[in-house]
């Protein structure tokens, strides 16, 4: 199994940053403008759509400030089954997220291109909360013919 790995600070209080990755508003604001479902409970699904098609995960686990996971349950056949862990922590003025996209079965080409993506994504949330305006999908950066 490999791992999709990235580290980004946002200059914010750690519940700025918890609320982002949680609730569908937040949510909405710096991945996807189709964010439906419930992310600020355990057992809540999320539903992500975009152009080119979509995935719902399921929140296991949700430790306020601290911790967010999810697991793929319907999308691209790559990340059905996988996870996304959101581990958070608070250094001087920063929330620093120590994010993993894990249990991949292979380092596919569509995994390289997920791994920029997630990166693009990250700057919109860092965005989003440090200064109120993310670049969520379909006003996202397009990085390849993929999305």
């Amino acid at each position: 199994m490999v791992d999709i790995l990235h580290r980004v600070g946002i200059k914010a209080p750690v519940a700025e940053v918890f609320s982002a990755i949680t609730t569908t508003e937040g949510l909405a604001g710096w991945w996807t403008t189709d964010t439906t479902g419930e992310g600020d409970a355990v057992d809540g699904v999320l539903r992500f759509r975009f152009g080119a098609g979509g995935f719902d995960m399921k929140v296991l686990e949700l430790h306020p400030g601290k911790r967010v996971l999810w697991e793929v349950v319907e999308g691209p056949e790559e990340w059905v089954g996988t996870h996304v862990v959101w581990d958070l922590s608070e250094v001087d003025d920063y929330t620093i997220i120590l994010f993993r996209h894990e249990g991949w079965k292979e380092p596919v080409e569509f995994m390289y291109h997920c791994s920029t993506k997630w990166a693009v994504v990250l700057m919109s949330l860092k965005s989003l909360v440090e200064t109120g305006m993310g670049a969520p999908d379909p006003h996202h950066v397009r990085i390849d013919n993929w999305n």
